[in-house]
C-alpha cells in the first residue's frame, strides 16, 4: 500500500496501568490521508500516548485500559504494523543496532523491503536528515541530537503511510532543527505521507502544516483547524492552557545579581571525550576549554550537535574523567574532598554537584515519583519528616503532586524532565549541571522551571546549563560558552 494513511478516533481514550486519570479521553478525530498535522497540548495532555496508539505500539491490557475506537486505514493500528513510522520522544529508546547504517535499515528489513533497495533508502534518509557520519559509525558514539536524526532517518527509510514524530527537534541546535523540519516536510509532500508532529517549537512548524489539533487535558479536543484560525481565535485560551502560541512571548521572573561571584569549579585547558564501543582510548570531542562556574551565576553551554556539550557537562560534574587538562574544585566546594571531582564518591557529590542528564530515563531509580525525589535526601540520612518537607514543595511547584504514586517510567517526557530536575534540587547541591533542562515543556512548565532554576542560582548555587533553547539562555545566562567539536 502506498500514499498517506487515514486515522479515525471515535470516543477513544487510554489510561496507563496504575493511573487513576485517563491520559487521553473522549477523543473524536479524523486525520485524512496526506494531511500534515501539528498536535499540541499541555505537558501530560496525552500527546505521546496518542502517537504511540496510532503507531500500534501502545501495549495491551496489561499496560492500561482502552475505550472507544481508533482505526488506521480502517483497522486497529496493532493490525497495521509497518503502515506507521514513529520517532519516539526518547531517541535512545529507538537505537537497536551497533552501526548507523544497520540501524537505519532495521525497519526496512522488518518490512521485507528487497535488499537491493535498502542501501539506497538508507543513504537517502541519512543525507536527508543531515546525520553527517559514516554508515559504519558506532551508534553508541552519537550525541543525543545525532540519535534524534538517526531515529528520524530510520522512520523515513521505511516510507510509511503515516509518519508520527514526537518532539523530533528537541535535542537539535536551531540550524539543525530547521534542516530536519525541511527534510520531513519535503519527504512527506513527495510521498503523500500523512504527517503528525508533536512539538513545543510551535513557530518552527506552524507555517508548514495544514492543521493544528490541540488536545485538552480534560479530554477531547480543545481546538482544531488551520494554524492561522486556531492561533488567531484561541490564542489566549491556548496560552492559558500552557500551549506555546506563535507571537505570544513567555517570560520568566529573574532575580537581580548581587554580591561577589566566587569561583566554585574551574576547567583549565580541558579536553573532553568518551570511549567508543570497543575502544581503549577516549575519542576527543572538544578541547582547549576554559570555564568557571561561579556561585550565584549561570553559565550557558551552547554549540552544534555533536560538539561535545553533554560530554563537557558530565566531565564538569565529576562523572567523566578529562582526556587532558583539569577540573578543579575550590576549597569551599571540596570541603575536605579531593581537588578533582572525578575522584569524589557518590555521597560526596550529593551536596556538592548535582547533575541532570540529557536523557531523563538514565537517572530514574525507583518505581514511585515520590520515592524518586526522596533518594538523595534519604542517602544524606535525613529524617522522614525532613524528607517530606524537602520534597513536597518540589512536587507541587513542578506539577507532579498528582503523580506522586505513579511509576516514573510511565510519565511523559516533559514530566520526566521536571522530575529529574527536582531530584537534583532536593539535595541542594552547591553546583548544578543541567543538560537540556526545558526539554519537552509546555509554556507554563517552562516558566516554572526557568524561575526555579533562577531561584536556586539567586540562593548562591552555581548553575551550568547545556541548552538549545534560546529563550532560556537569553533569560538566565550570565555567561555563555560556545563549544566547537575537535577536528
Amino acid at each position: 500500500m502506498s500514499g498517506g494513511a487515514r486515522v479515525v478516533a471515535r470516543g477513544w481514550g487510554w489510561r496507563h496501568a496504575g493511573r487513576r486519570r485517563w491520559a487521553v479521553s473522549s477523543l473524536d478525530l479524523t486525520i485524512e490521508a496526506g494531511e500534515r498535522v501539528l498536535l499540541l497540548g499541555a505537558s501530560g495532555a496525552g500527546k505521546s500516548t496518542l502517537l504511540q496508539a496510532m503507531a500500534g505500539v501502545l501495549g495491551d491490557a496489561e499496560d492500561g485500559d482502552g475505550a472507544g475506537e481508533l482505526l488506521l486505514d480502517g483497522v486497529p493500528p496493532l493490525r497495521a504494523r509497518g503502515r506507521a513510522g514513529l520517532v519516539l520522544q526518547d531517541p535512545d529508546a529507538q537505537v537497536v543496532l551497533a552501526r548507523v547504517g544497520d540501524d537505519i535499515a532495521f525497519g526496512c528489513e522488518n518490512l521485507g523491503v528487497p535488499a537491493h533497495e535498502i542501501h539506497a533508502r538508507v543513504r537517502e534518509a541519512a543525507d536527508a536528515v543531515g546525520l553527517g557520519v559514516a554508515l559504519d559509525h558506532p551508534t553508541a558514539a552519537l550525541s543525543g541530537g545525532q540519535k534524534q536524526r538517526l531515529a528520524l532517518a530510520g522512520a523515513l527509510a521505511m516510507r510509511p503511510g503515516l509518519l508520527l514524530l514526537d518532539e523530533p527537534t528537541a535535542n537539535l541546535d536551531p540550524a539543525g532543527a530547521v534542516e530536519v523540519r525541511d527534510a520531513v516536510v519535503a519527504g512527506a509532500a513527495q510521498a503523500g505521507t500523512t504527517l503528525v508532529v508533536v512539538e513545543h517549537r510551535v513557530d518552527l512548524w506552524a507555517q508548514h502544516v495544514d492543521r493544528v489539533v490541540v488536545l485538552s487535558a480534560e479530554g477531547g479536543v480543545l481546538a482544531d483547524g488551520a494554524p492561522s484560525a486556531v492561533f488567531g481565535a484561541h490564542a489566549q485560551t491556548l496560552s492559558d492552557a500552557g500551549v506555546w502560541v506563535p507571537g505570544v512571548p513567555v517570560t520568566a521572573r529573574v532575580a537581580p545579581r548581587s554580591g561577589t561571584a566566587d569561583v566554585l569549579l574551574a576547567a583549565e585547558d580541558l579536553a573532553v571525550g568518551r570511549r567508543a564501543f570497543g575502544e581503549r582510548m577516549p575519542v576527543v570531542a572538544a578541547s582547549g576549554i576554559r570555564a568557571a562556574l561561579r556561585a550565584g551565576r549561570t553559565l550557558a553551554v551552547t554549540g552544534e550537535n555533536g560538539a561535545g556539550k553533554s560530554t563537557l557537562a558530565m566531565t564538569l560534574a565529576g562523572l567523566l574523567a578529562p582526556v587532558s587538562g583539569r577540573v578543579i574544585a575550590a576549597d569551599g566546594l571540596r570541603a575536605g574532598a579531593a581537588a578533582d571531582p572525578i575522584r569524589w564518591r557518590s555521597r560526596q557529590l550529593l551536596t556538592r554537584i548535582g547533575t541532570v542528564f540529557q536523557d531523563p530515563e538514565h537517572q530514574l531509580l525507583t518505581t514511585r515519583v515520590r520515592d524518586e525525589l526522596a533518594v538523595g535526601p534519604r542517602a544524606l540520612g535525613m529524617a522522614p519528616d525532613a524528607v517530606a518537607a524537602r520534597i513536597d514543595p518540589l512536587l507541587e511547584r513542578l506539577g507532579l503532586a498528582r503523580l506522586a504514586d505513579v511509576n516514573p517510567f510511565t510519565l511523559s517526557g516533559g514530566e520526566k524532565r521536571r522530575l529529574t530536575v527536582a531530584t537534583v534540587l532536593a539535595t541542594r547541591p552547591q553546583v548544578v549541571v543541567l543538560d537540556e533542562p526545558t526539554y519537552g515543556q509546555d509554556a507554563r512548565t517552562w516558566r516554572e522551571l526557568a524561575e526555579l532554576i533562577d531561584e536556586v542560582r539567586a540562593a548562591g548555587t552555581a548553575v551550568c546549563m547545556v541548552s538549545h533553547d534560546p529563550g532560556l539562555v537569553a533569560a538566565l545566562a550570565d555567561e555563555r560558552l560556545v563549544v566547537t567539536a575537535a577536528r
